[in-house]
């Protein structure tokens, strides 16, 4: 695919070129990973300036979104990548491998940092997700500020860097420039800024930005964003008018090589059992397909219609795509009722709410709900959610056009003011590849899912 940027995608690689620290806070579907990538890709072939870069992503942005983006434009094919991901003895293979960018999940940057010692091979750093280092306490930052000296550049990209108030911000920019515009230590810049908010004795729970003189506006939040204006840019996506109303976001999902062979292990049982393969109706080729899809979800139904959960790459994928969020609203489509228990389970600390009628609609509505969870089905014709958020995640995609269409049209519709990001959660080499590509093309649901399973005939009867 052409890349054909947007001005402000421009404006994105040359501040990431001309800056050797760059701060990028884009919001999500505004193309932080491409921009990146073009950025990368002169500063390695045309500038000479970089050899060896590293990406510390979220484990699922790591292990697939960086390299997908590479292979999916024309001009950033050239570049060569190697995920460092698995077991020990698998990343020390994909350090040795070579390559013009190494990506690694976050969790593993002090295993990282420990394995070179003192020999940093990497002279540039891009940091996916910076919002994750914002604890300064945590062990991520204490090893990656030992090595960022090291290298001649490093990149934030975040999409909001500050949720919980501009304290977040120092841990964060510390990486970008070792303490230059916010100070040296996080207690000397909560002191010149903060006051103590709620607090227990000596127990401080939280710290509010000081006021202004004589009850006026506070102007240090001014000063602190003119302190790092300079290697800092801050896009959303409401503000670029070019942007379609809708920004259709696929995350790839990879399953392990267990869990793909007992997919496909199942996918095989699943077709051998059918009686009379010359006379497929729709009604078990729905059957079949749900099961198929109920599996790539993570959990799969016995004979008594109670789930047993197979694997949580889903669930994974979903809490790397909530934290990325960064506390906005999120509505969730998800399509069994095993996917409801198991992110209801999983997703307590978001008080997930489901969506049952005119109270969770208001609530919604009014931002009260961080993440809100429907049924394709229920959420058609005449629902009005666009007031409450502009962020959709499936958690399965259904066959049914139709009933896509109109799910994702509760929040992309007259009233909405931000650009509705609709993202699909695919696990690569699965039937979810086939019902994307059916919604895609339009087809009907009964075509569609026969063709999914005349497929799979020929594959495991032939």
């Amino acid at each position: 695919m052409t890349f054909k940027p947007h001005n402000y995608q421009l404006h994105t690689v040359e501040h990431i070129v001309s800056n050797k620290a760059a701060g990028v806070f884009l919001e999500m579907g505004l193309g932080k990973t491409v921009s990146t990538l073009t950025a990368i890709k002169q500063l390695m072939f045309e500038d000479l300036d970089v050899s060896k870069v590293l990406v510390i992503a979220p484990k699922k942005v790591a292990q697939s979104t960086w390299t997908d983006e590479i292979q999916k434009w024309d001009h950033t094919r050239q570049l060569t990548i190697s995920v460092v991901i698995g077991t020990e003895r698998q990343r020390i293979e994909a350090l040795r491998a070579k390559a013009d960018i190494y990506t690694i999940n976050r969790e593993n940057v002090a295993w990282l940092v420990t394995h070179y010692g003192g020999a940093w091979p990497f002279d540039m750093v891009v940091i996916d997700e910076l919002s994750s280092f914002k604890n300064a306490k945590s062990i991520r930052f204490k090893a990656l500020r030992t090595v960022i000296p090291l290298c001649k550049r490093v990149v934030g990209l975040t999409g909001t860097p500050a949720p919980n108030g501009l304290l977040d911000l120092w841990p964060q920019l510390y990486l970008l420039d070792q303490g230059e515009r916010l100070g040296k230590t996080i207690t000397g810049y909560r002191d010149k800024y903060f006051t103590p908010g709620k607090r227990n004795g000596h127990v401080i729970f939280n710290y509010n930005l000081k006021t202004g003189e004589k009850g006026q506006p506070s102007p240090y939040e001014t000063e602190i964003y003119d302190k790092i204006g300079d290697i800092c840019i801050s896009m959303k996506a409401k503000d670029y008018l070019e942007l379609p109303d809708r920004i259709d976001r696929i995350n790839h999902i990879v399953l392990s090589d267990t869990i793909m062979q007992q997919y496909l292990d199942f996918e095989k049982k699943l077709i051998l059992s059918l009686e009379n393969v010359e006379d497929i109706s729709t009604a078990n080729a729905a059957g079949l397909t749900n099961k198929l899809l109920q599996f790539t979800n993570g959990a799969v139904y016995d004979a008594q219609h109670q789930w047993h959960e197979v694997h949580n790459e889903k669930l994974e994928a979903l809490e790397e795509d909530m934290e990325a969020a960064n506390g906005n609203p999120v509505l969730v489509f998800y399509q069994f009722k095993s996917d409801l228990e198991r992110i209801l389970k999983h997703f307590k600390a978001y008080k997930p709410q489901v969506l049952n009628g005119d109270k969770e609609i208001k609530l919604w509505n009014e931002g009260k709900i961080q993440m809100l969870l429907a049924h394709a089905a229920s959420a058609g014709h005449g629902l009005n959610l666009q007031f409450g958020g502009h962020h959709i995640e499936w958690f399965g995609v259904p066959w049914g056009l139709e009933l896509y269409q109109q799910a994702v049209a509760r929040l992309d519709r007259q009233g909405q003011t931000k650009p509705v990001i609709n993202s699909r959660l695919i696990a690569k080499g699965t039937i979810d590849e086939e019902v994307l590509a059916a919604l895609d093309r339009k087809a009907s649901v009964q075509d569609a899912m026969m063709e999914a399973v005349k497929a799979r005939i020929k594959k495991y009867r032939n």
